[in-house]
């Protein structure tokens, strides 16, 4: 829950990654408030006792989220796919605003790659975006495993990592306002 709440504060793409990892943790330990606490709140010392049943609460809200909309073995929340889509619309509108030239040469670097990686997901109506944090989670996920190619697993980081790093310090300065999409020099 503090992790969350930071991470969506500081860095929407890192949100994104850790709620979806928390997905396939909360699936592993088959929604079960007793597995939950064990694992995830019970081996904390920076939550305070009283604090505890909150979490809990939290971690159990997530699994009746995931519950509801159908997602107990796969996929994820509509809420992350939500996001995804509003990083969507934003690198679209950097592709064409004058605020967006040093996004748009970060992205070049990664567009030539984007053909092959939509084959290997295999999802050919997906966006752009979520096709990133897609491999962006499936590499994490083989290097937490310690399997698959560790170059293909790099090279995925190194060309996709630049490019949703900047799109989310994009994100965060025009949601708090930091910069206007609009504004003409």
């Amino acid at each position: 829950m503090d992790i969350a709440q930071n991470k969506r504060r500081e860095n929407i793409a890192e949100y994104i990654l850790y709620l979806w990892q928390l997905e396939d943790l909360l699936r592993a330990l088959q929604f079960s408030p007793e597995a939950i606490y064990s694992q995830l709140i019970e081996p904390r010392k920076d939550i305070a006792e009283e604090q505890r049943p909150v979490f809990l609460l939290w971690y159990l809200d997530i699994a009746g989220l995931l519950r509801r909309e159908g997602k107990e073995e796969k996929g994820h929340l509509e809420h992350t796919l939500h996001l995804i889509a509003d990083l969507h619309d934003l690198h679209l509108r950097l592709q064409q605003l004058p605020v967006g030239a040093h996004y748009r040469a970060t992205f070049a670097r990664l567009e030539p790659h984007l053909p092959q990686l939509r084959r290997i997901v295999g999802n050919p109506g997906m966006s752009d975006t979520e096709l990133c944090f897609r491999a962006l989670y499936a590499a994490m996920l083989y290097r937490i495993r310690g399997e698959g190619d560790k170059t293909a697993v790099h090279d995925t980081i190194e060309y996709i990592s630049p490019v949703i790093a900047e799109l989310a310090d994009l994100y965060r300065k025009v949601e708090t306002g930091e910069i206007d999409l609009y504004k003409t020099e």
